[in-house]
């Protein structure tokens, strides 16, 4: 696609996760169906189809034989059926296994899998049906003619760090098209400018995220059984730290385990990574791990504010699908369903559109009614006071809930609003309680056998960035940065960051300033979101850096 700078299209999907695969696959049966031939393009920024997709990841299945009909469910790549579901309270010595489901957390009959694989096999059916897919292509610019959206812009290389054109210089491909399906996944940073010029979050809530944080673990047989699996609560968390451990049994000896906390704490010291290290050492999780081999890591966030925080989602000519669109049902913690669901129904959505060859707003907000009449809201709407409950802290959210299950949903308070998270961190001498550096300096020295370091993790992720391009982690404001975020915060970058991407260097004279190791970033986009006074913008950085997901 980089030989020519520009390329017509009827359909432009940004994003080769579930989403904006099932939108293709979905899409180009519909078109068959009716005897269409329409051209349809996905481009995807990772390397490879999976190498940025991270999940969990447990599965409810149903929405795939909707997808594929006909298809033989077994060859599906879905890892192992769900055999055990307990949910445990963890202290620092114990565990404490409740003696009921939390409510909408029940797991039967769904499956472990890898995302990473079930998106590549995705692909291929996708690509079998005629889908063009692009891997390793950075999209930066959405294309306007008119006010209205008409295709996006893949982003220039051979560009140094300072800008300057370099001889492999190569011009970024204009990707003109009739419907613009934006799949980027968390955080999308082109469905983020899209929302913005559109105000397509007036009268919505602010959206707010967790951050995930999963190694992949070979250990040794009998430690667990496939389809085994744990939810925990409690430690290392406290009252006011929303969040939670998984630990998934996958086939082969193998093991998924990740912490997942909310990016609405106060604590400007708290480090998820570092909780997620000491979370291995409680004796439910080091005895499932011991003995064991560490394989891959990585990290992302995930959009947890619910049915109030999904913003609008088509315009004239363009549809947000999956998680880009903030399609995540708490508390199961679930939208790999959601996100493959709204893909469809905006391929059918799009179908229609092409061929009444009308692709206006008016048009597309089918998209919406469909949504409104699918599982998607029927699985958003009763929790949608969820997420907003716990941001009081874990007593005062339990205590809502519990009005939330006798009321549909609506509670005693009625619609709950939220704080974007990089407004919810407390100053340093805010702090009421002992910082988490502090509570925890004792275990913070880690093994590398059970607990890891960032560097060591980092490198478990086969990240890699290109040495010579732009830094694609900006300081809005540098003057304000370092008055504020430095001097008043402690830095939080440092800390909430999952990759080691952030030092605060001190020099002889004590000046302060945040260096960025930009070729450690895992695109979890928590910076983006949980920098106070929006003091970090994520941009995409060259086509096929980051992270390489393998089984993920």
């Amino acid at each position: 696609m980089n030989d020519i700078d520009f390329v017509s299209t009827d359909v432009l999907i940004i994003g080769g996760g579930p989403s904006g695969l099932a939108t293709s696959i979905h899409l180009a049966d519909i078109l068959k169906q009716k005897g269409e031939n329409k051209r349809i393009l996905l481009v995807e920024k990772g390397r490879a189809i999976g190498s940025h997709i991270l999940s969990g990841a447990v599965i409810k299945p149903a929405v795939f034989k909707e997808l594929l009909p006909g298809t033989d469910f077994s060859e599906i790549p879905f890892n192992a059926k769900v055999i055990k579901d307990k949910t445990v309270f963890l202290t620092e010595k114990r565990a404490l296994t409740l003696p009921f489901h939390v409510p909408y957390m029940n797991n039967s009959g769904n499956y472990t899998a890898s995302l990473g694989e079930i998106c590549r096999y995705l692909a291929g059916i996708a690509e079998e049906k005629g889908v063009e897919i692009y891997t390793g292509f950075a999209v930066d610019e959405i294309l306007y003619k008119d006010g209205k959206v008409i295709g996006a812009r893949t982003k220039d290389t051979g560009i140094d760090h300072l800008g300057n054109k370099l001889e492999n210089f190569q011009p970024g491909t204009r990707v003109e098209s009739k419907i613009t399906i934006f799949a980027e996944g968390t955080r999308g940073s082109l469905a983020k400018m899209l929302i913005k010029k559109f105000n397509l979050t007036k009268d919505r809530n602010e959206q707010i995220y967790s951050l995930g944080c999963k190694e992949l673990w070979s250990v040794p047989d009998g430690n667990i059984k496939p389809g085994e699996i744990y939810h925990t609560m409690g430690y290392p968390l406290q009252n006011d730290e929303f969040g939670g451990g998984f630990i998934y049994g996958l086939k082969e000896n193998k093991v998924a385990v990740g912490l997942v906390v909310g990016l609405d704490y106060k604590d400007p010291t708290f480090d998820v990574h570092d909780a997620f290290q000491i979370w291995k050492t409680t004796p439910l999780v080091s005895k499932i791990l011991k003995g064991g081999k560490f394989l891959e890591y990585g990290a992302k966030t995930l959009p947890e504010g619910g049915y109030y925080s999904v913003p609008k989602l088509f315009v004239d000519n363009a549809m947000i699908v999956g998680d880009s669109a903030g399609l995540v049902a708490m508390p199961a913690l679930k939208g790999i369903h959601l996100a493959i669901k709204s893909g469809m129904l905006a391929a059918q959505t799009a179908a229609g559109a092409l061929l009444s060859n009308d692709t206006s707003e008016n048009s597309l907000q089918t998209y919406e009614r469909l949504i409104n009449n699918s599982f998607i809201k029927h699985d958003l709407f009763p929790v949608r006071n969820f997420r907003q409950a716990f941001s009081k802290g874990l007593i005062a959210g339990g205590l809502q809930f519990g009005t939330q299950l006798i009321t549909g949903g609506a509670g005693f308070l009625g619609r709950l609003k939220t704080l974007p998270d990089y407004l919810t961190t407390s100053k340093l001498s805010e702090l009421k309680k002992k910082p988490f550096k502090e509570r925890f300096k004792a275990k913070l020295e880690f093994d590398k056998i059970l607990t890891f370091d960032k560097a060591t993790d980092v490198y478990h992720s086969g990240v890699h960035h290109d040495e010579q391009q732009v830094v694609h982690l900006h300081i809005n404001d540098q003057e304000n940065f370092n008055a504020v975020n430095i001097e008043e915060y402690g830095a939080p970058e440092q800390f909430f960051c999952s990759s080691e991407v952030y030092e605060l260097h001190t020099d002889k004279d004590g000046k302060k300033e945040l260096r960025i190791h930009a070729e450690n970033c895992m695109h979890c986009k928590t910076c983006d979101i949980k920098s106070p006074g929006k003091g970090i913008t994520w941009v995409v950085p060259n086509g096929g850096n980051g992270p390489d997901f393998q089984n993920m």
